[in-house]
């Protein structure tokens, strides 16, 4: 089963392209983030003509995250347990973060971790404590193959970023940021692409960043041991990000060795 994580950043502006990299690149399963539109507002129909059903969770042009799959999807969850909410003004809502879906008995998680923006800003808070709350639930979830996939929106890794000194004082890189991904790591989960796939996930559109490879690596596939033991290989496709009106992320796609219903119609790979 080969299943991927791909922050689109607005799934309506980019559906085709969406849409034929499913096709060529043979994905089962894909966990999207920063769909920017409302539940009833997805291209469901693009995807659909594809052979993909898609579960998808948003409230506005912000955030929203969604899962394609060409496989049965069951037990879909909206939010995760406890889900911290952001108060911009008012009380806190509980924005489109996280929904997960369970496929060929694998539990993924399509996850869009809150930016951050600055170290004095409130959403830096709300941050840490949305990765405080998720950590929390993995001793529920142990047991399982289990995927956390998504944005992270933090680069655990000095060499995670082009220059580590540009990033001081800011976001993605900070000591407490860190310790967060890092109890994710401590709470059980592999990173299962870091050591097959190396390279970055995100380019940002300003300053030349693409042309000039300076780049993140923010993006990923934690598995717990049960995921672990399954993954055969792993790939970060960089050339999404070249092209006709790209996403400033690629998707990160991980093949496991778990044979479907879909596996007979596969090409073979030599």
């Amino acid at each position: 089963m080969r299943i991927a994580t791909w922050n689109v950043n607005s799934v309506r502006a980019r559906t085709a392209r969406i849409v034929d990299w499913l096709e060529r690149s043979d994905i089962d399963v894909l966990a999207m983030q920063e769909i920017k539109c409302k539940t009833e507002q997805f291209p469901y129909a693009a995807f659909e003509a594809a052979g993909y059903e898609v579960q998808a969770h948003g409230h506005s042009q912000w955030n929203g995250v969604a899962i394609a799959s060409r496989l049965p999807m069951t037990d879909v969850e909206r939010d995760f347990p406890g889900q911290p909410g952001y108060a911009n003004t008012g009380d806190p809502v509980v924005e489109a973060r996280a929904m997960a879906a369970t496929v060929e008995g694998v539990r993924l998680w399509s996850l869009y971790v809150p930016n951050g923006r600055e170290l004095t800003h409130a959403h830096y808070g709300y941050k840490l404590e949305w990765l405080r709350v998720l950590t929390g639930l993995l001793d529920e979830w142990r047991g399982q193959p289990l995927a956390l996939m998504g944005d992270f929106n933090i680069a655990p890794l000095d060499h995670d970023v082009w220059d580590i000194g540009v990033f001081d004082g800011a976001t993605h890189v900070s000591a407490p940021e860190r310790a967060a991904f890092q109890g994710l790591l401590d709470a059980g989960l592999v990173d299962v692409v870091r050591d097959r796939a190396p390279g970055y996930t995100y380019w940002d559109y300003k300053a030349g960043r693409w042309n000039k490879d300076e780049g993140m690596r923010i993006d990923f596939v934690l598995g717990s041991p049960e995921l672990a033991d399954l993954v055969a290989r792993a790939e970060i496709h960089r050339d999404e990000r070249s092209g006709d009106a790209p996403s400033d992320h690629v998707p990160v796609v991980v093949d496991l060795d778990l044979e479907t219903e879909l596996d007979d119609d596969r090409p073979m790979i030599f």
